[in-house]
């Protein structure tokens, strides 16, 4: 028997060309098992959340990645941490996301991982992003905790991670991200 696949959908909380949480997102596809595949989906054409403009209907963009999450094992954020808390970019994504009838997030399988160039490599934003999937009952991975601080030392001049304990995490993150998926299908 065949080892199962699964197919993740990764965010990057960041919008910045050149952003080292893209970057991390990119290590994160390239250092997943064979079993994982990692899908990026983009933010940057989801439009702000208004209930007015909205009512009649989500924009395309918006149903698309609904969708997707929707059919996918799990979903991997990758986010900077902007003034101490989530990127308005990222909060606004998840925000009108979880108005859509078919709650994208609900009982779905997340792992949160992020690069700052401060010393606490995006912990508060983690958890301020762990408190949001709580209420859109979405189970976020505890363990391993991949925060990648000093990131403008982490990172070659092409975009590469070369920070060895980052390296060594984040499979595991994605592995711990799997094994939910599995239990969380079985209830």
């Amino acid at each position: 028997m065949s080892e199962k696949q699964f197919h993740i959908i990764a965010i990057s909380g960041s919008l910045r060309h050149g952003s080292y949480n893209t970057m991390a997102l990119k290590a994160a596809q390239k250092l997943a098992p064979e079993n994982i595949t990692i899908e990026q989906e983009s933010i940057s054409d989801i439009p702000f959340y208004n209930a007015d403009l909205h009512s009649d209907g989500f924009p395309d963009s918006v149903e698309r990645l609904v969708a997707k999450i929707k059919a996918a094992d799990g979903v991997l954020f990758v986010s900077p941490e902007y003034n101490y808390s989530i990127p308005g970019a990222l909060k606004n994504a998840i925000d009108i996301l979880s108005r859509h009838p078919n709650k994208p997030f609900d009982n779905k399988a997340v792992a949160i991982m992020g690069a700052s160039m401060g010393p606490l490599g995006t912990a508060r934003m983690q958890y301020h992003l762990r408190q949001v999937m709580v209420y859109l009952n979405a189970y976020a991975v505890n363990r391993p905790e991949v925060m990648i601080a000093a990131a403008q030392t982490k990172f070659d001049e092409d975009g590469n991670l070369t920070d060895e304990t980052a390296k060594k995490l984040i499979p595991q993150l994605l592995t711990a991200l799997t094994e939910l998926s599995k239990k969380l299908s079985t209830v």
